[in-house]
């Protein structure tokens, strides 16, 4: 089942930086589902985790209710990396723009109108310009495709730019 991109907007901050936390901890071997992120929440297994350590008692109950809801909405096997708030990198945000204001673009670019334009030397583009670095421009490919298996290529890229 893929879930609608909107749907990590609407995970608390605190509950996105731990499920980054666990999908990103070399120590958990299994698959990390919503299941998993409320174990490992309701029973302290977070370890030392910056996120978790400055959880309150209130707020890490705020989480779980937060996880209990989500869980009954989507289920405990749902995979958790769908609830992580996902962001363009600055670079790639920078491509997402330029598509965007390309005036050839007659629809709202999606992330494979964006890879096309990576494939066409959009990233050589934005180099010679110096609005991205010369070394940011090799990892724009893998990150593009990421979010696109992640979550499709129809998908809007303008829902992924990051504002800094």
């Amino acid at each position: 089942m893929r879930l609608p991109i909107d749907i990590a907007a609407h995970v608390s901050s605190e509950l996105s930086a731990i499920i980054d936390g666990l999908i990103n901890d070399p120590d958990v071997e299994e698959p990390v589902t919503l299941g998993v992120v409320r174990q490992s929440v309701a029973g302290g297994l977070l370890g030392g985790m910056e996120e978790v350590e400055q959880l309150h008692s209130d707020a890490r109950h705020t989480v779980l209710a937060e996880i209990d809801a989500l869980i009954e909405q989507c289920t405990d096997q749902a995979p958790a990396i769908d609830f992580v708030a996902a962001k363009a990198s600055e670079p790639l945000s920078r491509v997402i723009e330029a598509t965007m204001n390309d005036p050839n673009t007659r629809q709202r670019p999606t992330l494979g109108a964006v890879r096309d334009a990576l494939a066409h030397g959009a990233a050589a583009r934005l180099v010679g310009e110096g609005a991205i670095d010369p070394d940011e421009d090799q990892t724009l490919l893998a990150e593009i495709d990421g979010l696109i298996e992640r979550f499709g290529a129809d998908a809007l890229a303008e829902h992924l730019l990051r504002y800094e």
